[in-house]
Protein backbone atom coordinates (compact mmCIF):
# COMPACT_ATOMS: atom_id res chain seq x y z
CA UNK A 1 0.00 0.00 0.00
CA UNK A 2 1.54 3.38 -0.96
CA UNK A 3 2.54 5.85 1.70
CA UNK A 4 -0.43 8.16 2.46
CA UNK A 5 1.76 11.24 1.99
CA UNK A 6 4.11 10.71 -0.97
CA UNK A 7 7.77 11.48 -0.38
CA UNK A 8 9.41 14.09 -2.57
CA UNK A 9 12.71 15.93 -2.60
CA UNK A 10 11.37 18.93 -0.70
CA UNK A 11 10.44 16.74 2.28
CA UNK A 12 13.63 14.67 2.31
CA UNK A 13 16.11 17.30 3.37
CA UNK A 14 16.70 19.56 6.32
CA UNK A 15 18.71 22.68 7.09
CA UNK A 16 20.63 23.64 10.19
CA UNK A 17 21.49 27.30 10.44
CA UNK A 18 22.46 29.99 12.90
CA UNK A 19 20.03 32.62 14.17
CA UNK A 20 20.29 36.10 12.67
CA UNK A 21 21.92 37.58 15.76
CA UNK A 22 24.76 35.02 15.54
CA UNK A 23 25.48 35.95 11.93
CA UNK A 24 25.70 39.61 12.96
CA UNK A 25 27.96 38.77 15.92
CA UNK A 26 30.26 36.68 13.71
CA UNK A 27 30.64 39.57 11.30
CA UNK A 28 31.50 41.89 14.20
CA UNK A 29 34.29 39.68 15.55
CA UNK A 30 37.96 40.14 14.64
CA UNK A 31 39.22 37.80 11.93
CA UNK A 32 41.80 36.41 14.39
CA UNK A 33 41.66 35.73 18.13
CA UNK A 34 45.18 35.07 19.34
CA UNK A 35 44.76 33.26 22.66
CA UNK A 36 42.58 30.44 24.00
CA UNK A 37 41.12 32.94 26.47
CA UNK A 38 40.06 35.32 23.70
CA UNK A 39 38.51 32.48 21.75
CA UNK A 40 36.67 31.14 24.80
CA UNK A 41 35.40 34.63 25.68
CA UNK A 42 33.78 34.85 22.25
CA UNK A 43 32.27 31.38 22.63
CA UNK A 44 30.87 32.26 26.07
CA UNK A 45 29.27 35.40 24.67
CA UNK A 46 27.53 33.35 21.99
CA UNK A 47 26.32 30.81 24.57
CA UNK A 48 24.89 33.58 26.74
CA UNK A 49 23.16 35.43 23.93
CA UNK A 50 21.71 32.18 22.60
CA UNK A 51 19.49 31.56 25.60
CA UNK A 52 18.90 35.26 26.25
CA UNK A 53 17.45 35.52 22.75
CA UNK A 54 15.46 32.31 23.14
CA UNK A 55 17.21 30.67 20.18
CA UNK A 56 18.68 27.67 22.00
CA UNK A 57 20.44 26.33 25.07
CA UNK A 58 23.46 27.89 26.83
CA UNK A 59 26.03 26.19 24.63
CA UNK A 60 28.41 27.41 21.96
CA UNK A 61 31.49 26.11 20.17
CA UNK A 62 33.97 27.72 17.85
CA UNK A 63 36.33 26.42 15.20
CA UNK A 64 39.61 28.29 14.80
CA UNK A 65 42.94 27.74 13.15
CA UNK A 66 44.92 26.64 16.18
CA UNK A 67 48.21 28.37 15.40
CA UNK A 68 47.07 31.60 13.75
CA UNK A 69 43.83 32.12 15.68
CA UNK A 70 41.87 32.71 12.49
CA UNK A 71 38.16 32.41 13.18
CA UNK A 72 36.36 29.89 11.00
CA UNK A 73 32.93 29.92 12.67
CA UNK A 74 31.12 29.81 16.02
CA UNK A 75 28.02 27.66 16.36
CA UNK A 76 25.32 27.55 19.02
CA UNK A 77 22.83 24.97 20.26
CA UNK A 78 19.82 24.79 17.89
CA UNK A 79 18.00 21.65 19.06
CA UNK A 80 14.57 23.11 19.75
CA UNK A 81 14.61 25.68 16.96
CA UNK A 82 15.59 23.06 14.36
CA UNK A 83 13.56 20.10 15.66
CA UNK A 84 16.84 18.21 15.59
CA UNK A 85 18.19 16.49 18.70
CA UNK A 86 21.72 16.38 17.26
CA UNK A 87 21.94 20.14 16.65
CA UNK A 88 24.28 20.69 19.60
CA UNK A 89 26.77 23.55 19.46
CA UNK A 90 29.73 21.30 18.63
CA UNK A 91 27.87 19.61 15.77
CA UNK A 92 26.79 23.01 14.47
CA UNK A 93 30.31 24.46 14.61
CA UNK A 94 32.03 21.43 13.09
CA UNK A 95 29.44 21.03 10.33
CA UNK A 96 29.42 24.71 9.42
CA UNK A 97 33.23 24.79 9.36
CA UNK A 98 33.30 21.77 7.05
CA UNK A 99 30.76 23.41 4.74
CA UNK A 100 32.60 26.74 4.72
CA UNK A 101 35.93 25.06 3.97
CA UNK A 102 34.48 22.50 1.56
CA UNK A 103 35.90 19.49 3.40
CA UNK A 104 34.60 16.61 5.49
CA UNK A 105 37.88 16.28 7.39
CA UNK A 106 39.16 19.36 9.22
CA UNK A 107 42.51 17.60 9.60
CA UNK A 108 42.93 16.68 5.96
CA UNK A 109 46.07 17.11 3.84
CA UNK A 110 47.18 20.69 3.28
CA UNK A 111 44.92 22.13 5.97
CA UNK A 112 46.12 24.01 9.05
CA UNK A 113 45.50 22.41 12.43
CA UNK A 114 41.97 23.32 13.51
CA UNK A 115 40.91 23.82 17.10
CA UNK A 116 37.46 23.39 18.63
CA UNK A 117 36.68 25.66 21.58
CA UNK A 118 33.67 24.61 23.71
CA UNK A 119 32.14 26.05 26.86
CA UNK A 120 32.35 22.68 28.66
CA UNK A 121 33.50 19.12 27.97
CA UNK A 122 31.47 17.75 25.04
CA UNK A 123 28.54 15.47 25.81
CA UNK A 124 28.52 11.80 24.81
CA UNK A 125 27.26 12.53 21.30
CA UNK A 126 29.48 15.52 20.66
CA UNK A 127 32.56 13.72 21.95
CA UNK A 128 32.12 11.29 19.08
CA UNK A 129 31.66 14.19 16.67
CA UNK A 130 34.95 15.68 17.86
CA UNK A 131 36.79 12.42 17.19
CA UNK A 132 35.46 12.17 13.64
CA UNK A 133 35.80 15.87 12.77
CA UNK A 134 39.53 16.03 12.14
CA UNK A 135 40.21 18.80 14.65
CA UNK A 136 43.66 18.58 16.16
CA UNK A 137 42.95 20.51 19.36
CA UNK A 138 40.11 20.77 21.87
CA UNK A 139 39.80 23.65 24.32
CA UNK A 140 37.17 23.39 27.06
CA UNK A 141 36.05 25.67 29.86
CA UNK A 142 35.84 22.77 32.28
CA UNK A 143 34.90 19.19 33.04
CA UNK A 144 32.95 17.81 35.94
CA UNK A 145 29.45 17.56 37.37
CA UNK A 146 28.86 21.30 37.72
CA UNK A 147 27.19 21.74 34.32
CA UNK A 148 24.63 19.03 35.00
CA UNK A 149 24.13 20.10 38.62
CA UNK A 150 23.53 23.74 37.72
CA UNK A 151 21.44 23.39 34.57
CA UNK A 152 19.84 19.93 34.70
CA UNK A 153 21.14 18.99 31.24
CA UNK A 154 22.11 15.33 30.81
CA UNK A 155 25.56 14.99 29.24
CA UNK A 156 25.21 11.24 28.72
CA UNK A 157 27.58 8.32 29.31
CA UNK A 158 30.90 9.92 28.43
CA UNK A 159 33.69 7.36 28.71
CA UNK A 160 35.85 7.87 31.81
CA UNK A 161 38.94 7.55 29.60
CA UNK A 162 37.90 10.37 27.26
CA UNK A 163 41.20 12.19 27.74
CA UNK A 164 43.10 9.06 26.71
CA UNK A 165 40.88 8.63 23.65
CA UNK A 166 41.69 12.18 22.54
CA UNK A 167 45.41 11.66 23.05
CA UNK A 168 45.41 8.40 21.12
CA UNK A 169 43.91 10.22 18.15
CA UNK A 170 46.39 13.07 18.27
CA UNK A 171 43.94 15.65 19.60
CA UNK A 172 45.54 17.92 22.17
CA UNK A 173 43.41 19.00 25.14
CA UNK A 174 43.46 22.37 26.87
CA UNK A 175 41.29 22.49 30.00
CA UNK A 176 39.85 25.05 32.43
CA UNK A 177 39.95 28.07 30.14
CA UNK A 178 37.65 30.71 31.71
CA UNK A 179 36.02 28.05 33.87
CA UNK A 180 34.35 30.43 36.33
CA UNK A 181 32.89 32.72 33.64
CA UNK A 182 31.50 29.62 31.93
CA UNK A 183 29.84 28.49 35.15
CA UNK A 184 28.41 31.99 35.58
CA UNK A 185 26.66 31.64 32.21
CA UNK A 186 25.15 28.32 33.30
CA UNK A 187 23.94 29.86 36.55
CA UNK A 188 22.30 32.69 34.63
CA UNK A 189 20.59 30.14 32.40
CA UNK A 190 19.37 28.15 35.41
CA UNK A 191 17.97 31.32 36.99
CA UNK A 192 16.02 32.02 33.80
CA UNK A 193 14.11 28.74 34.31
CA UNK A 194 14.04 27.99 30.60
CA UNK A 195 13.12 24.59 29.23
CA UNK A 196 15.82 21.90 29.47
CA UNK A 197 15.65 19.23 26.77
CA UNK A 198 17.08 15.83 27.69
CA UNK A 199 16.89 12.40 26.11
CA UNK A 200 14.70 9.88 27.92
CA UNK A 201 16.73 8.38 30.73
CA UNK A 202 16.23 4.71 31.58
CA UNK A 203 14.29 1.89 30.01
CA UNK A 204 11.07 2.79 31.86
CA UNK A 205 11.11 6.48 31.01
CA UNK A 206 8.10 7.68 29.07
Amino acid sequence: MPHPTPFDATRLRFTLDLPAWAVAELNALPTHLATPEERMAAVLKFAQINFQQGTGGPFAAGVFERDTGRLVVIGVNRVLASNCSSAHAEVMAISLAQQLLGVYDLGGPGLPAHQLVVNWRPCAMCFGAVLWSGVRSLVIAGDGPELEQITGFDEGPVTPVWRTELAQRGIELVEDVLREPALAVYREFAASQQFVYNARQGATAA
